[in-house]
């Protein structure tokens, strides 16, 4: 995704309410597991989580005007077609957007493509599914992974760098970076994602640009507040209709995502709002996951 585009979302990747008519496989690129038939949220401002960040990239023009990030945005950039008859290596190094888009438009039907997706620290990538099937690879970092109809710690398998998913059209997925990431993924587009929100689906991410923004988050971009990673400044917000995250700037310098319900004003006293990903036995998930506990 060298054509940059942008991005909520840590992350990005999806639950499965149900698996449609086919198989999820998951492994390290030289020996793919089959995971079987499954049922089952530094730069400008603009750019986004889920982790919660890396899922609104994917829909590219469509949720552009969240770009910002994927769910932890302002004015959004739209990622570029990029070439398809010319020979070219694209290496791996830092990305200062959260999508790039390698090969092709993944916003055109019918169209091969190849993106990158920056993942940050801390990114909750919501439950949420594609039109189309997903090739997903992890080229840097660890991707906590799974398909399954509900954020559930004990569905996550741990993606190192090499590891290949393939995800079925209509899958519905999620994930976690508990430490930055980049996963690039490829396909046939268009390219859209349908974030899970309750009994619906909503095609967009909630951001602080959002007219509704005021209703939707307790923190407003530039507040300075305090996290489990330590203390920063809102950049910006992420609601995928499940997850309400943000994407903080540290005071070490820093780029991570934190869940609304982890954050708490230096002034007051810490939030007491139950975490989406610790919903369903995954309490302490990213402390679990610092300290060494593969979630397997």
């Amino acid at each position: 995704m060298k054509l940059e585009k942008q991005q909520i979302v840590p992350v990005g990747m999806a639950i499965v309410l149900s698996v449609i008519g086919g198989f999820f496989w998951i492994g390290p690129v030289s020996e793919p597991v089959k995971a079987g038939s499954l049922r089952h949220r530094p730069g400008d401002p603009d750019r986004g989580i889920v982790s919660m960040k890396v899922l609104v990239h994917h829909q590219l023009k469509r949720i552009l005007a969240v770009v910002a990030a994927a769910v932890v945005m302002s004015t959004a950039a739209i990622a570029q077609p990029a070439p398809t008859d010319t020979s070219r290596i694209v290496q791996i190094k830092p990305m200062t957007t959260d999508v790039e888009v390698l090969y092709g438009d993944p916003d055109k039907a019918g169209d091969p493509f190849v993106i990158r997706i920056r993942e940050l620290a801390g990114g909750i990538i919501p439950p949420h599914r594609h039109d189309t099937d997903e090739h997903l690879t992890v080229v840097q970092g660890t991707l906590y992974f799974a398909v399954g109809d509900r954020f559930d710690r004990a569905q996550l398998r741990e993606m190192k760098t090499g590891s290949y998913a393939f995800i079925p059209k209509g899958s519905i997925m999620f994930g976690y970076t508990p430490d930055a990431a980049i996963v690039q993924v490829h396909g046939i587009g268009p390219f859209k994602i349908h974030w899970r929100s309750g009994g619906s689906w909503q095609h967009d991410l909630k951001t602080l640009d959002s007219p509704d923004a005021p209703r939707l988050f307790k923190f407003k971009r530039g507040d300075r507040v305090v996290t489990p990673r330590g203390a920063g400044r809102i950049r910006q917000g992420y609601d995928s209709g499940e997850v309400v995250g943000y994407e903080i700037d540290g005071d070490d310098g820093s780029l991570f995502i934190a869940e609304e319900c982890e954050i708490s004003d230096p002034k007051g006293a810490p939030s007491v709002a139950k975490c989406f990903s610790r919903g369903t036995g995954s309490s302490g998930l990213a402390r679990k996951h610092k300290h060494g506990v593969h979630l397997k």
